[in-house]
């Protein structure tokens, strides 16, 4: 059975520079778990293409569960650089909540 990433977790984002950061925040140990094991970089990058520009990083948090990625290129030159409206990316955090695993 698949479920999105919206029934499993929260997602919030920041930025650094042109570099699109996410990170998710499972909602239960299960959650947790399944997200560490299906919700990878590639996975990610897949979602998100064609956006990214370079390789997609993942972070597992080792002392809290979460996952942190890394999309660099997908802000479209950064706040001061890009000419769309959401410099910062926050909304991009609601592409990744339907993603389904």
């Amino acid at each position: 059975m698949s479920r999105t990433i919206d029934e499993l977790a929260d997602v919030r984002t920041g930025d650094k520079g042109d570099t699109l950061i996410l990170a998710v925040l499972p909602r239960s140990a299960e959650a947790a778990a399944l997200l560490e094991r299906e919700l990878t970089a590639e996975r990610v990058a897949a979602h998100y293409a064609p956006l990214v520009q370079g390789e997609v990083g993942r972070v597992v948090q080792p002392h809290l569960p979460g996952l942190v990625f890394t999309l660099p290129g997908a802000l479209g030159g950064g706040v001061t650089g890009s000419p769309v409206l959401d410099g910062h990316g926050k909304a991009l955090s609601y592409h990744l909540l339907s993603l389904e695993i």
